[in-house]
């Protein structure tokens, strides 16, 4: 072929497509990978012989939509609902969308002000159950909040349970967060979630592959998670069943090479047993936002190390608590007995003992040495 369609014919030309061919139909993204944009457009509209791939009654049912579409009135009405078409190539198309190879969109429409490709370059994915439990909405809500609060955009679906704390956690700290829908951009589903999604578009975007006033569909719900996979640097799934959709999310990040990772719940909960699969299967564990920075962020973004509480015995000179750790539970000792366990001499062990007992941690019988019952109670809640 000599010479391709101008990027007017080529945008207008992918806009139709959203119209014709389904979310992630490989076929489609292989006849425009092979063929080109414009080519595909006009043997579909010619309804001539089929492209390569398909049984000639898909071949009828893609040109019966094609004889339905129109472009022209699909642009205009997402201007006027403040939408635009974002195409392959274009500025603010996000690279990282080109993973997905022929599953790739052939275009997205985007609502609100925000760069695309700016935003999706530091983006993680949260998502997981639409019946959610109190604990999966809790800690969806307070991840997202601990990302955005560390600059972070918060990606998920814009659905009930744990993709709408998400989303809230992430605007309640002042950030930045981003819905994936199935269905056109101009019609936030679900309807409970109209505010939500409405929300979302004036703070941050919200993105999708369908033309405006398409449904959802199953289907387009399970297509729809590879562009949330793809477009982040991770996924976490805070909550899922065996048979959660977010867990197709979760596998298609994994065969991107994208980080996969997993909230742990209670062993008891059905809520939780997905992501306990897939923790089983080498996603990542983590508790917290700081934890996911550190997987899915720059070197040297690290997560705090985790300790247990700081009991008064830990702030001992190292002496001292070797001393102390000597003194037996129950009975008085010598200070010859002291110094022999603790490894130390007779006179050191004496100068120890009379620090631990300005400090409470023990008292003298005669010539033999005690713990304390504040000293005894320190060493249980230490074990």
């Amino acid at each position: 072929m000599t010479g391709g369609p101008g990027p007017a014919e080529d945008l207008l030309g992918r806009v139709f497509l959203t119209r014709v061919v389904e979310p992630g139909d490989e076929a489609g993204g292989r006849w425009v990978r092979e063929f080109g944009v414009g080519e595909v457009v006009r043997r579909l509209r010619a309804g001539g012989p089929a492209l390569p791939g398909v049984s000639a009654q898909r071949w009828a049912g893609l040109l019966a939509r094609a004889g339905r579409a129109e472009p022209e009135a699909d642009l205009a009405a997402a201007q006027a609902a403040g939408v635009r078409f974002v195409a392959p190539g274009s500025s603010e198309w996000p690279g990282q969308l080109d993973d997905l190879g022929d599953a790739r969109p052939v275009g997205l429409w985007v609502r609100g002000r925000p760069s695309l490709r700016m935003w999706a370059l530091k983006s993680v994915a949260v998502v997981g159950a639409r019946a959610c439990t109190e604990y999966g909405a809790h800690m969806a809500a307070t991840l997202a909040a601990g990302l955005a609060e560390r600059g972070w955009v918060v990606v998920s679906g814009g659905a009930y349970g744990i993709d709408g704390a998400a989303h809230r956690g992430a605007l309640g700290a002042g950030g930045a967060t981003v819905a994936v829908l199935a269905c056109g951009v101009d019609r936030p589903y679900p309807r409970g979630h109209t505010e939500l999604i409405n929300r979302i578009a004036e703070q941050g975007l919200v993105v999708g592959e369908l033309p405006p006033g398409e449904h959802p569909t199953p289907s387009r719900f399970v297509l729809r998670n590879r562009v949330i996979a793809a477009l982040t640097r991770g996924s976490v799934v805070v909550e899922a069943a065996y048979r959660s959709g977010s867990l197709v999310t979760a596998r298609a990040a994994q065969r991107l090479g994208r980080h996969t990772i997993g909230v742990p719940g209670p062993a008891t909960s059905g809520l939780s047993s997905g992501v306990h699969e897939l923790l089983r299967g080498g996603a990542t564990l983590v508790t917290d936002a700081a934890e996911v920075v550190e997987l899915v962020g720059d070197i040297g973004e690290l997560a705090p190390e985790r300790t247990g509480p700081v009991l008064p015995r830990d702030l001992l000179a190292a002496g001292a608590r070797r001393v102390l750790a000597a003194l037996p539970g129950r009975s008085a000792a010598s200070p010859s007995d002291i110094a022999r366990h603790a490894q130390t001499t007779q006179d050191d062990a004496i100068a120890r003992l009379y620090e631990l007992r300005a400090l409470g941690y023990v008292e003298r019988h005669g010539d033999d040495w005690k713990l304390t019952r504040q000293a005894v109670v320190s060493a249980r809640g230490a074990r």
